[in-house]
């Protein structure tokens, strides 16, 4: 793959700040930059070493100045993309900025693309392709939890474990080849075959456990999905409005007011969560609340957790529901609550709790409108989601595009696994070994098309 000579420059900063940050690289970058950029003191920056800071103005063709600047200059290779490149720091008026910008074409540069300094760091060897979508992943987390795995990837720790199966997987398909070689030596074994029956079922086992960590990886980017479930006027939109200490959802005696889902996101521990409100369950022929009641179970069987919220007041409804709510959540965690508890006498609420006696993966008494009891279950919101552990940096898979390859990948080893257990020919067993080499590499960007790059950097903001 080529890489462009262009010189380009972006803001790398929001807009409506104090100040921006305009990145300038490649290799006229300095020279270009020269043009427009008088320092205050000492020499232009094309004397200057890497990783200095000058003050001084920058100005237009005819002279007149545009504002008063902080330059970092960057030599090749100790840069971001791994060529020269310049940073200047300006107040933050769209005015100054569109000023500088042009100025900056004027003088030798391009508009960057979306993503292409990420894109110029991967072809110039500063990060791998699952480390340049980290970055991406880093800009646009949202919770504790999303920004760690996206940091780990970002720092290599994806990285390491496929290069570490690549490696592994290359020297046995190594020492396959080479057998293939000396063919006419029928009695010739360069790998011992029970060594390798061995090695092939870890290796497809680290894989699978890499693609199964998807499940969790997705939610941790994405958010929880909880879905508030329950029978009409339970208090369900009441307990989203105070999970999300808003006023998100109408409140309202009458039956059947929430008739489509409402989502929101609150973070908590450290992980986001989407709640869910749902149309509330009942029996009715009202056309359009029929369709809400349909979305409810849709979201139900989506859910990673479920919510039932119970009129602990009056449990008919519920009781009537519990077959089909059962039925439908499946293994997904369920909590049951029971709402209003601040409305019941203490052996009211120990007959309720009897009534639904092992029902649910936890029970608790509630009141959404007073807050009573919330707090523990905003903690057992956190336990039932059962994320990984990622203190100790944990490879956590969150790119459905790696998630696809690492199938394709554990797919291509299993066969391996097969066609060693039947003694099968030497050739086929490597050709199954080089495939999953294959999806292995195309998720660091060894093998990766130039479409697929460019579909990927294209969702990147511009200046990254």
């Amino acid at each position: 793959m080529m890489m462009t000579n262009d010189t380009v420059c972006a803001p790398a900063t929001a807009s409506g700040g104090a100040l921006c940050v305009v990145r300038v690289a490649g290799p006229e970058a300095i020279a270009v930059t020269d043009k427009v950029f008088t320092p205050r003191h000492g020499a232009p920056l094309g004397g200057r070493a890497g990783y200095t800071l000058v003050f001084g103005d920058v100005h237009r063709a005819d002279g007149s100045l545009i504002d008063e600047v902080l330059v970092s200059v960057f030599r090749a290779p100790h840069s971001y993309t791994g060529e020269d490149s310049v940073e200047i720091s300006c107040h933050g008026s769209a005015y100054i900025v569109s000023e500088l910008m042009a100025r900056l074409v004027e003088a030798g540069c391009r508009m960057a693309r979306p993503g292409e300094f990420t894109e110029r760091a991967f072809l110039n060897g500063k990060m791998d392709l699952s480390q340049a979508e980290a970055v991406a992943d880093v800009i646009a987390s949202t919770s504790r939890a999303a920004h760690q795995v996206a940091m780990s990837q970002m720092r290599g720790g994806f990285s390491r474990e496929l290069a570490a199966l690549r490696d592994r997987l290359l020297h046995f398909a190594s020492l396959m080849e080479l057998e293939l070689d000396f063919s006419d030596h029928e009695d010739l074994e360069f790998a011992d075959r029970s060594e390798l029956l061995a090695f092939a079922e870890e290796i497809e086992g680290v894989i699978g456990r890499l693609a199964s960590s998807f499940r969790a990886g997705n939610v941790i980017k994405n958010g929880v999905p909880v879905a508030i479930v329950g029978e009409t006027n339970a208090g369900k939109s009441t307990l989203l409005n105070t999970l999300l200490g808003e006023e998100r959802a109408i409140v309202s005696e009458v039956h059947g007011t929430t008739r489509d889902v409402i989502e929101d996101t609150v973070t908590l521990g450290g992980v986001m969560f989407r709640f869910i409100d749902t149309a509330g369950l009942r029996q009715t022929t009202d056309v359009v609340e029929n369709m809400g009641i349909g979305r409810t179970y849709e979201k139900m069987e989506q859910a990673a957790v479920v919510l039932w919220v119970v009129d602990a007041t009056d449990v008919t409804a519920a009781t009537r529901l519990q077959p089909e709510i059962l039925a439908r959540v499946g293994d997904t965690p369920l909590l049951v609550l029971f709402n209003k508890c601040d409305k019941l006498s203490a052996q009211a609420c120990q007959d309720t709790a009897a009534r639904f006696e092992g029902v649910g993966t936890a029970r608790l008494f509630i009141s959404a409108r007073e807050g009573t009891h919330v707090d523990e279950l905003r903690r057992m919101l956190v336990e039932a989601a059962a994320l990984p552990d990622l203190s100790q940096d944990a490879v956590v898979v969150t790119n459905a595009r790696h998630h696809e390859a690492l199938l394709c990948a554990r797919d291509a080893i299993h066969r391996a696994h097969e066609g060693l257990m039947q003694g099968l020919s030497g050739d086929f067993v490597s050709q199954d070994i080089r495939e999953c080499i294959h999806h292995l590499s195309d998720i660091a960007g060894y093998v990766t098309s130039e479409s697929i790059l460019q579909t990927i950097f294209s969702r990147f903001c511009i200046g990254k």
